[in-house]
C-alpha cells in the first residue's frame, strides 16, 4: 500500500500523526510530510485509520 496527500486539501491538523506517527510528520514549514509513502505492513491498519479520520479527506491510498 502507498499513501499520499492532496496538498490543496490538507490543513496539517495532525490527526494523521496521532494515528501513525511513524508514517506522517510536519516539516519545518508545518506542512504534512509522509515519511514512508510505501507503508510497512506493520503500519497498514494505522494508516488506514488515519485516512478514514482525516477531516479534510486529504489523504488517499493506492495498492
Amino acid at each position: 500500500m502507498r499513501v499520499g496527500v492532496d496538498r490543496s486539501l490538507c490543513e496539517a491538523n495532525e490527526v494523521c500523526i496521532g494515528f501513525a506517527p511513524a508514517v506522517f510528520e510536519l516539516d519545518d514549514e508545518e506542512e504534512l510530510r509522509i515519511v514512508q509513502s510505501d507503508v510497512p505492513e506493520s503500519e497498514v491498519e494505522r494508516v488506514s485509520q488515519a485516512v478514514a479520520a482525516c477531516p479534510k479527506n486529504a489523504l488517499f491510498t493506492e495498492e
